[in-house]
């Protein structure tokens, strides 16, 4: 076996191949920068394009425009996103380290795996946790309240599985929360159109999540572990056309709601959006074999795009 094909010590298993932490990071950093999840950046991504959604949809119902400060709202959106991210996957691994001692997938994760104690962990998410909040000390007084806010669906939702089959809905609950607080970094303030973004976001995370549980159905059935890719089984593809068509709609509402008093072109450009959403979601439903662990990590991880194409179009409206 070459160097190549020879997988790093300690490795994940659903690591992304030649991914930086596995090959560049100081080698003492490695089991820390799993346990953030850095070496599978995709949850960071789902993170953070809610927020980016959110200060541009701001900035779309400013009669002002965009400000100086969004630069600043999106940049820390960014670094927030990365933190927290690991901070929330830090907390999901030490609570779920039983659980994912006995999953193929999840075993190899650096707290089953022993890479990581539990001491070692509680640290890293502490400290991953205060840097996130210098950072959000930065926005909006309002904004800052809703950053704390947010610790409520991150502490719940590793332990929702165990009481719900949707568990699905308290990670939404959770990623999307961005949406929110960037857009009342920009304004200071909530309104309809961030909360209904907000509601979309929770649908776009069913999809794309319940595509992600389908890789251990088989697995969470041995250890009581609920989720709607179980809950679903073989009508996930009837279900995840649903939350398709609701994250479509609701999104376009939301934009509607946020360029009342924008130009004909901005609108319209803006509404691009949700067109183009639905239709990259639609080629994804095409190629999904939810009997296919590799297919559906695939899917999932194609989300990113997703969620860009939605950036890009409400980026471009400003600019009109």
């Amino acid at each position: 076996m070459n160097n190549e094909s020879k997988a790093p010590e300690g490795q994940v298993a659903d690591a992304v191949k030649m991914n930086w932490v596995d090959h560049w990071a100081p080698a003492w950093s490695r089991p820390y920068l799993r346990l953030s999840r850095a070496d599978r950046p995709i949850g960071t991504w789902l993170l953070l394009l809610p927020c980016w959604w959110g200060v541009l949809l701001a900035a779309l119902a400013d009669p002002n425009g965009a400000k100086p400060l969004d630069l600043w709202i999106i940049l820390a959106c960014a670094m927030g996103a990365f933190l927290m991210r690991g901070a929330g996957c830090t907390w999901n691994d030490i609570t779920d380290r039983h659980y994912d001692a006995e999953v193929e997938r999840t075993r190899s994760r650096p707290i089953p795996s022993g890479q990581v104690n539990l001491r070692q962990a509680v640290l890293w998410m502490a400290l991953q946790a205060l840097i996130s909040l210098s950072i959000l000390l930065t926005l909006a007084p309002f904004a800052i309240f809703l950053g704390f806010l947010a610790i409520l669906p991150v502490a719940v939702y590793p332990y929702a599985k165990r009481f719900t089959w949707w568990p699905q809905v308290f990670l939404g609950l959770a990623f999307n929360w961005g949406a929110l607080l960037a857009w009342s970094a920009h304004h200071g303030s909530l309104s309809w159109a961030p909360i209904v973004l907000y509601i979309a976001g929770i649908s776009w995370t069913l999809f794309y999540d319940t595509i992600y549980a389908h890789q251990d159905t088989e697995d969470d059935a041995l250890i009581g572990v609920k989720s709607t890719a179980r809950l679903f089984g073989e009508n996930s593809p009837k279900w995840l056309n649903l939350f398709l068509t609701t994250t479509v709609i609701l999104l376009g509402f939301a934009i509607l709601l946020a360029t009342q008093n924008a130009s004909l072109p901005t609108t319209l450009i803006a509404l691009i959006a949700p067109w183009a959403m639905g239709w990259h979601m639609m080629s994804l439903m095409k190629r999904l074999d939810i009997s296919d662990p590799e297919s559906c990590l695939s899917i999932f991880r194609a989300g990113r795009n997703t969620g860009l194409i939605v950036t890009l179009f409400l980026a471009v409206s400003l600019l009109v």
